[in-house]
């Protein structure tokens, strides 16, 4: 049987501004909205950012908590992915959402270049957030930048700082970063499988013009795939998207070509080992 393709849609991210394309979800109420409809045309994992009244990122628990009960109520079984990401904050104040308990919570281990920057992911950091994560029963989605990530996730679940086998998604495109190439791709799958089991799930996500490119790897290689605003504001270099939604309804559309069932949400938390119904609302610590 044909495993269903999960969708995620990162749905605001850190940097795309009303500037670069007016549909993209700023406030809590826009991105409820947005990711309402996300949800509705098959999206089943939300990756949450939150921005402050100026639109800037930020990592206030209490926006996160806004959200994600907005997103408990109108999105009944999606999968809350908070980011925990270094653009929208320092040290230990990258993780003041865990306590919320969202279902999911991104996590870097490790170090790379970005366009202008250096993304600091360093070890005494990464093993606290993948501590609070085991605290309050987080499942982490590794992000790998780099295939020194994948191996690195595997140590750290043989030391136990991870609590079950680790979801990794590969993030391709980013600028002096690792670009989208597909015999990297190819290896970081057989990596995936050699270090987890040939049963390992596993996601990609591709930045800008290398998002469809990457959702069709990922579909046609049997993965699961990442979409939305965070990573690309367009449908193609001369059209902008629409909304979120119709980032995944594209995704939806490779998916009924290479005749992949489009995950539910109860096939999502099944395949990735979640609670079978969302966790509840809790204030942060």
């Amino acid at each position: 049987m044909t495993q269903p393709c999960i969708i995620c849609v990162a749905i605001t991210g850190s940097l795309p501004t009303k500037e670069n394309n007016p549909a993209v979800p700023i406030t809590i109420t826009e991105q409820v909205e947005s990711t309402h409809a996300a949800f509705e045309a098959g999206a089943t994992i939300a990756h949450c950012h939150v921005r402050d009244d100026e639109g800037k990122p930020t990592s206030d628990p209490d926006r996160f908590a806004r959200l994600k009960e907005g997103l408990q109520k109108h999105c009944p079984g999606l999968i809350v992915q908070l980011s925990t990401g270094g653009r929208s904050g320092a040290g230990q104040a990258r993780g003041g959402m865990l306590p919320l308990r969202p279902d999911m919570a991104s996590l870097s281990v490790g170090s790379n270049n970005f366009p202008t920057r250096v993304y600091e992911n360093p070890p005494d950091l990464v093993d606290w957030l993948a501590g609070e994560m085991i605290r309050y029963d987080v499942k982490p989605e590794i992000e790998a930048f780099d295939l020194s990530h994948i191996l690195k996730a595997r140590e750290m679940w043989d030391q136990g700082k991870l609590k079950s086998r680790p979801y990794i998604q590969f993030v391709m495109g980013v600028k002096n970063a690792m670009p989208a190439d597909r015999h990297v791709f190819d290896y970081y799958i057989a990596t995936v499988k050699r270090l987890f089991g040939a049963d390992a799930q596993w996601c990609a996500a591709g930045i800008g013009p290398e998002q469809i490119v990457l959702n069709e790897w990922c579909v046609a290689a049997g993965g699961h795939t990442r979409t939305g605003m965070e990573d690309n504001v367009r449908l193609d270099r001369h059209t902008l998207a629409p909304s979120n939604a119709a980032l995944v309804r594209r995704v939806v559309d490779l998916c009924d070509r290479y005749e992949r069932p489009v995950a539910t949400w109860q096939q999502a938390r099944a395949m990735l080992g979640l609670r079978a119904t969302p966790g509840p609302v809790a204030a942060a610590a």
